[in-house]
């Protein structure tokens, strides 16, 4: 943890009051450090689960020699912002961290549900497709089911496009839109999905697993979704500032859609809910005129 006094806290109450505070966490108190050098040096798997945009700052004291050998574990879905590299591009080019050593965490999963113990299903990717699954195995549970996949960068940029329609179907709620919008939105969205990836990695792939469409669904439909959150609340007329005060959570999809704008310029990939979202939040369009344009382009 970044906070000594956050770790002296969760040392003394084992709850962190900032994120899932109702949790116990089940951790002996010489594990709960803020000192990131000396947990890196003594550990083979280092798993990354900071907000992209603030990656590079968390890893500033972190060579590459510090990370030589290990496994780097994404659970970032979003994009190293001013590189506008995935999270396992960044560590493959600017840590020089082998892909066969960089796996990819991929839902549909949120922290709370886990919280509660209700049943989840995780995809772990990775072109070592026997180290994903020895790393499966470390976290599969009674609640916790586990699949393995090669498609590590279809896996990850799924995850980064889906908190961007996460929140246009935030917009679109906030707009007053109803369910049967939605399910066309995001029938269009998992489309979307598919073109670009096929472009930036083109495999044979199915769109609908769980690692792919099952994510996207549940982050563009749950109540736990900070994404889908962050886009109601746009649509109710919020700023971009005041929603981001009020959330006091990071919403990654407002990053990835900058990101993706600019990747894109290269693909040119036909992908209008992106173009959208785009222009709203960055372009300081108005959402009910951009919904209505969007709505015209979508079958």
């Amino acid at each position: 943890m970044r906070c000594a006094e956050s770790v002296e806290h969760v040392r003394k109450y084992k709850r962190n009051l900032r994120y899932l505070g109702s949790v116990e966490i089940k951790l002996p108190e010489e594990q709960v450090s803020n000192d990131l050098k000396s947990v890196v040096s003594q550990s083979d798997w280092i798993l990354l689960c900071v907000p992209a945009a603030f990656l590079k700052d968390a890893l500033s004291d972190i060579t590459p020699e510090d990370l030589k050998g290990k496994k780097i574990i994404s659970a970032i879905k979003g994009i190293v912002p001013e590189h506008n590299l995935i999270v396992g591009e960044f560590m493959n080019q600017h840590y020089g961290i082998p892909l066969e050593d960089i796996l990819v965490i991929s839902g549909p999963c949120h922290a709370e549900e886990v919280a509660l113990e209700k049943l989840s299903y995780l995809t772990i990717a990775s072109p070592d497709t026997d180290s994903a699954a020895n790393f499966a195995q470390l976290l599969t549970t009674r609640y916790i089911k586990t699949n393995v996949s090669e498609d590590i960068y279809g896996t990850e940029y799924a995850a980064v496009l889906k908190n961007i329609y996460a929140v246009a179907s935030g917009i679109c709620h906030g707009l007053g839109y109803g369910d049967n919008f939605q399910a066309v939105l995001i029938a269009n969205a998992i489309r979307e999905i598919s073109r670009f990836v096929d472009v930036v990695h083109p495999i044979d792939r199915d769109i609908n697993e769980s690692a792919y469409l099952g994510d996207l669904l549940v982050t563009a439909y749950s109540q736990f979704s900070r994404n889908r959150t962050f886009g109601n609340m746009i649509g109710k007329g919020y700023t971009v500032k005041s929603a981001q005060l009020e959330m006091n959570m990071i919403a990654e999809g407002y990053y990835a859609v900058k990101s993706l704008h600019q990747i894109n310029k290269n693909h040119k990939v036909h992908m209008p809910i992106c173009r959208a979202v785009y222009a709203i939040l960055y372009e300081s369009h108005s959402p009910l005129i951009e919904m209505r344009l969007l709505a015209d382009q979508l079958n």
